[in-house]
């Protein structure tokens, strides 16, 4: 579990008990178009009172958020995956309702940013309970070709985990990831990748980038364990070409978080980081949502404490 910010004495509990649900019925693989109805009665069994808006179209989540915030819902709520956080994030951010407050039941596959707020996963009940009694706490944010991610952007061997995840339609959670992982770096081939920041700069092969706000990333792979989501900086991680046995051999410390020592790896903090593919298109995953860019290049930027978001202590 990701390690939640130090509460700020201006926390406080959110008295209000109505809520905007935004259901993904895709996410953890359908098991969402199950849940709209236990949620709900979750929810009204402990006097809130909520209105569910399940999507039925892929980044129907923003709009739905979006709407919501203007229509004055104190509290939006993702009820999905890390997909879901993202497009509903996106929605209330460009709102601009900073008394909009985005919670999350966590019902996905990943469900990293979740985590980080500890909030329980993937247990409905637990879930309302926890949120019932959360404190909204400011989160960064990073902001790419005017787009908001809330846990990380990854550029190489992630988009390629992505790929292969489809083809294991039977597993779920972190052992899917684990052998999307094994498959996708079997066929996978480092690319040229720069990266420009006022601390670091770099331009040579990569396995993965990974620029991150949150501690975890592929549903629990410790990437950036330091990270904090409120000091206003990504945690960055890079790691270079590296064998299979040796991969297999280390992904164990990546899983835990303990491979920042690695010769291969290089970890550092920025406010602002610019990100080349130089000679091809630049592809990368934003919350584990891919995004394919016509330009070689693109600048994120780290927006401090943008996004209220339930937490519980």
């Amino acid at each position: 579990m990701g390690s939640i910010p130090t509460r700020s004495r201006h926390s406080r509990a959110m008295t209000v008990k109505r809520a905007l649900v935004v259901l993904n019925p895709v996410a953890g693989r359908g098991r969402g178009s199950r849940l709209g109805r236990p949620i709900a009665e979750a929810f009204r069994d402990r006097g809130w009172h909520v209105e569910m808006r399940p999507t039925t179209r892929p980044g129907e989540e923003r709009d739905l958020a979006f709407e919501g915030a203007r229509d004055g819902w104190e509290l939006v709520i993702a009820a999905g995956g890390d997909g879901t956080v993202h497009g509903v994030a996106n929605g209330i951010l460009a709102a601009e309702r900073p008394e909009t407050t985005l919670g999350i039941i966590g019902i996905g596959t990943g469900n990293d940013f979740a985590k980080l707020t500890g909030l329980p996963v993937r247990a409905v009940k637990a879930a309302v309970e926890a949120l019932e009694r959360g404190r909204p706490r400011r989160f960064d944010v990073g902001r790419v070709a005017g787009e908001y991610f809330t846990n990380g952007l990854g550029v190489g061997f992630d988009t390629a985990v992505l790929d292969q995840m489809q083809r294991y339609p039977n597993l779920r959670g972190f052992a899917l990831y684990v052998a999307a992982v094994l498959r996708a770096f079997a066929r996978f081939r480092p690319v040229t990748v720069g990266l420009a920041s006022a601390e670091h700069t770099h331009t040579g092969p990569l396995v993965l980038a990974e620029v991150a706000i949150g501690t975890t990333a592929g549903g629990g792979f410790r990437l950036t364990p330091r990270a904090d989501p409120t000091d206003g900086l990504f945690d960055v991680c890079a790691i270079r070409e590296v064998g299979f046995l040796r991969f297999v051999r280390y992904l164990p410390r990546v899983i835990a978080g303990r491979h920042e020592g690695l010769a291969e790896v290089t970890a550092f903090r920025t406010a602002h980081i610019r990100i080349t593919t130089p000679g091809i298109p630049l592809t990368v995953h934003l919350d584990g949502e891919l995004r394919r860019y016509d330009a070689p290049s693109v600048e994120a930027e780290v927006v401090t404490q943008r996004l209220p978001v339930l937490c519980v202590s």
